[in-house]
């Protein structure tokens, strides 16, 4: 439970776990049952409505109003996002986004050569993550027993990004080269291409849309309420098992020919059918070289590796306490690619690794631009929307932050976490809160 003071100067919010204060200079008022009512601007209620946990007030009371200094809305809610930035381990929580901004308005700032194909730059892309998968697999072979797991790592995160390029039509001009290029760079991964092409495709136009994004929808309260052993199925799917949560993803969206449009279900047969042949030719080709326990070492671990990847990236890049999903007739394009989409900085060999993948608002602005001017691009919005972004890097407050807040959907709210809707089953959420570290 967090909980408010006010001082002779100011007002101090108490948030998160361990109930770290976050102070705003402006005006207290009377507190009773529920949401407390403050006179705020705007911004400063938005972020307070949208944790309950920070102004809920269990019993009924009064408490009397104290006089404080005003200062200028603007300038409140500047401290206001900067404090509650540190709260939630980002650098930069980011302004609103005026209603009547468009993404064609956004697009438009961003200068033309960012869009360029350059088939070097795409080639060379192919070349580190061809060198560096190979490399991995090298010092797997040679690593002792207690450096597997930075061979595992590296071999995982090699085999990150290229066909990201290739989904987005950011490759190259010629589009079979694509497909191809595409398709063998998932073979490792057991990814059908086509089928992640058209889900990603849809996540890229309906970004934080209510029912139709196809990546990391908050929970649905009548689903976690539906049944006692979903609800713990979900607990521990959004909490400690979280970051390899993109194998259920990978699992139950890519594989049924039900779950595509018609003129997509040719390609999805054509990109499951290199799949099962890798499977069927591949994994035994291992297991007769290696045995099972090397399929483990040189496939399964390193697999592992790469989900884990992708489930964190996915999630820090739309997944917050103060960014909404919104259904589709509230949603605008570019509230939820400006403001919704998170830049992270994570460290460089990682960036290489994954071909910039990280820098993602320019990424969502337009998937067009090749992931070699994603850096430039971002310093093109920095110039221009610098105020709207919402910027960090990684740390364990961020995590910690998404894997224990960042539950099930509410309107007013974004989220509330699994431990006020269901404690006695939320033992996994408290278990994270324990363990794991709370700085930024």
């Amino acid at each position: 439970m967090a909980c408010r003071i006010a001082a002779p100067d100011s007002v101090f919010l108490f948030v998160g776990a361990n109930q770290r204060p976050i102070k705003t200079q402006k005006f207290a008022g009377q507190c009773s049952t529920g949401f407390n009512g403050f006179a705020w601007d705007p911004l400063l209620r938005q972020g307070t409505k949208q944790n309950k946990f920070l102004v809920h007030s269990r019993k009924s009371r009064t408490v009397q109003a104290v006089a404080v200094p005003a200062v200028s809305s603007a300038a409140d809610g500047a401290e206001y996002r900067k404090q509650l930035a540190e709260s939630y381990g980002f650098r930069q929580i980011g302004e609103d986004l005026p209603d009547d901004v468009t993404l064609k308005q956004v697009i438009d700032t961003l200068p033309k050569e960012v869009f360029e194909i350059d088939d070097a730059k795409a080639w060379k892309s192919v070349l580190t993550s061809a060198a560096s998968y190979a490399l991995g697999l090298l010092m797997i072979s040679k690593a002792p027993w207690f450096l597997l797991p930075f061979a595992w790592a590296w071999t995982g995160t090699a085999v990150t990004g290229v066909s990201h390029d290739c989904a987005h039509k950011s490759f190259s001009k010629n589009k079979l080269v694509e497909d191809i290029v595409g398709t063998l760079a998932f073979l490792p991964l057991i990814y059908p291409y086509e089928p992640w092409r058209f889900k990603h495709d849809r996540h890229h136009a309906k970004t934080n849309m209510l029912v139709e994004d196809t990546a990391w929808l908050p929970v649905d309260k009548e689903e976690f309420d539906s049944s006692p052993l979903l609800r713990k199925a979900i607990i521990y799917g959004y909490g400690p098992f979280r970051p390899w949560m993109s194998i259920a993803h990978w699992w139950l969206a890519h594989f049924s020919l039900k779950k595509f449009r018609p003129n997509e279900v040719q390609r999805v047969k054509i990109s499951l059918a290199c799949v099962f042949a890798f499977m069927g030719i591949g994994w035994p080709l291992i297991i007769y070289k290696a045995g099972v326990v090397g399929w483990i070492k040189y496939w399964l671990m390193p697999w592992l590796g790469y989900h884990f990847w992708m489930s964190t990236f996915t999630m820090v890049h739309h997944t917050a306490p103060h960014i909404p999903f919104k259904p589709s007739e509230e949603w605008n394009a570019a509230q939820a690619q400006l403001n919704g989409t998170v830049h992270c900085d994570y460290p460089r060999w990682i960036e290489i690794l994954c071909h910039n993948i990280n820098v993602h608002i320019p990424h969502h602005i337009s998937s067009r631009i090749p992931s070699y001017n994603l850096p430039a691009a971002h310093r093109s919005i920095q110039e221009n929307w610098a105020k709207y972004l919402n910027e960090a890097t990684w740390n364990w407050r961020l995590m910690r932050t998404i894997m224990t807040v960042c539950h099930v959907y509410d309107k007013e709210q974004n989220y509330v976490p699994f431990d006020q809707l269901a404690p006695e089953d939320s033992q996994p959420v408290a278990f994270l809160k324990r363990v794991m570290p709370d700085y930024a």
